[in-house]
C-alpha cells in the first residue's frame, strides 16, 4: 500500500461552513483546488497501489493453480501406476492360485488312484486267503 494513508481529514478539501463574500471566494477556491489536488494524488497513489496488490494476487494465484494441477497431475499418475501394479499382482496371483488348483487336482487324483489300487490290492489279497483257507 502507498505510503500516503487515506484519512478523513486528508481527504477533506472543503472545510469552512461560513459564507464566503466575492473578494474571499478566488483566494478560497485556489485553497480548495490544491486539497482536491491533494486528495486525487492520495486516492490515485492508494489505486495504483490496489492495482499492484490485485495484479500480484492474481499472479500468485495462477502459480498456485499451475502448481495444484501439476500435484493433481502427479498424483493421478501415482495412482494409475498403483492400479497397474495392483492388477498386474492380482493377474500374477490369479496364475498362482490356477497352477495351485492344477496341482491339487493332480494330487487328489494320484490319491484317488493310489486308494483304488489299495483297494484292488486288499480285495485280490482277501479273495487269496479266501482261496487258500479253503
Amino acid at each position: 500500500m502507498s505510503d500516503m494513508k487515506l484519512t478523513n481529514a486528508k481527504m477533506k478539501t472543503f472545510d469552512s461552513e461560513e459564507k464566503i463574500s466575492a473578494f474571499q471566494a478566488g483566494t478560497r477556491l485556489a485553497d480548495f483546488g490544491e486539497k482536491q489536488n491533494t486528495a486525487n494524488n492520495l486516492l490515485a497513489a492508494n489505486v495504483n497501489d490496489l492495482i499492484k496488490r490485485v495484479c500480484f494476487l492474481e499472479d500468485q494465484n495462477l502459480q498456485l493453480t499451475e502448481t495444484l494441477h501439476r500435484l493433481a497431475d502427479k498424483q493421478l499418475e501415482a495412482v494409475n501406476k498403483i492400479n497397474t501394479e495392483h492388477s498386474n499382482a492380482m493377474k500374477s496371483i490369479a496364475a498362482e492360485l490356477k497352477a495351485l488348483k492344477a496341482e491339487l487336482d493332480r494330487v487328489r487324483l494320484t490319491s484317488k488312484l493310489n486308494t483304488s489300487a489299495i483297494d484292488r490290492l486288499n480285495k485280490a489279497i482277501d479273495i487269496t486267503e479266501n482261496n487258500t483257507s479253503h
